[in-house]
């Protein structure tokens, strides 16, 4: 097996999911073209707001088809026993980590992708002034954010719990990037949750600017690397 068959499994084994592709696929897709639409119709801001809306909500899809991806995915094929089966072959640790984070990266771009297209259309959201840069962001970010997700799965105790553990990430990154709307927080808790990596790749999105992102994102990486060199969990507990 190579490091491309295990980007093809963690691929195929996500599509094949209904409810990971409910969770991480047709929600994040919905919320991020529903909301805007919904905000250029039905307020009084037309499209800045909506723009400022989808700049938002890229938050939700980074948590969502990344972050908490990955973090079920990998804690249900740990419980499963099909990572210790995979180092049983030829395969390296990193690189059967490296084609489960690739591969949900690619999809978590995908969506991105495909949510900046029909947004165009359902709330005349304009396409990003750099295209390129819009492109590079949001990947670095998808990459960051499942590599996080796979780090997470140390603090997960077992399959069930998954979900449940994920979820506050999936808030604060929410909050943080204000794809919850204007929620009113202490003047010290800002400037720490701008060092997100969701908070960076919006800010990024809005802003155009690149370094201090890639920076904040590179920052992270490095955190996820440690973590899972550290405390990444290949078999369950044995109570």
């Amino acid at each position: 097996m190579s490091l491309t068959a295990t980007y093809r499994l963690g691929t195929r084994l996500f599509w094949r999911d209904r409810a990971m592709l409910a969770a991480s696929v047709i929600t994040p897709v919905g919320l991020t073209v529903g909301m805007p639409a919904l905000m250029r119709h039905v307020t009084g801001g037309g499209v800045p707001f909506a723009t400022a809306v989808f700049h938002s909500s890229l938050a939700i899809v980074l948590a969502l088809t990344a972050f908490m991806n990955i973090a079920v995915a990998l804690t249900n094929r740990r419980d499963q026993l099909v990572l210790k089966r995979l180092r049983a072959g030829l395969l390296t640790d990193a690189q059967i980590l490296a084609g489960q984070v690739a591969a949900t990266a690619t999809q978590t771009f995908l969506v991105i992708v495909l949510c900046a297209v029909a947004v165009r259309f359902a709330a005349g959201v304009p396409l990003p002034d750099d295209p390129l840069l819009f492109a590079a962001v949001t990947a670095a970010g998808s990459a960051v954010l499942a590599l996080l997700g796979a780090a997470y799965t140390a603090a997960i105790p077992r399959s069930e719990l998954a979900g449940a553990f994920a979820m506050p990430v999936f808030l604060v990154a929410a909050v943080s990037a204000g794809a919850m709307g204007p929620i009113p927080l202490p003047s010290w808790l800002s400037p720490v949750l701008d060092l997100l990596p969701t908070s960076a790749v919006v800010h990024a999105a809005k802003t155009g600017e690149a370094l201090v992102p890639a920076l904040v994102l590179a920052g992270w990486a490095v955190a996820g690397v440690v973590a899972i060199r550290l405390w990444f969990r290949w078999e369950p507990r044995r109570s």
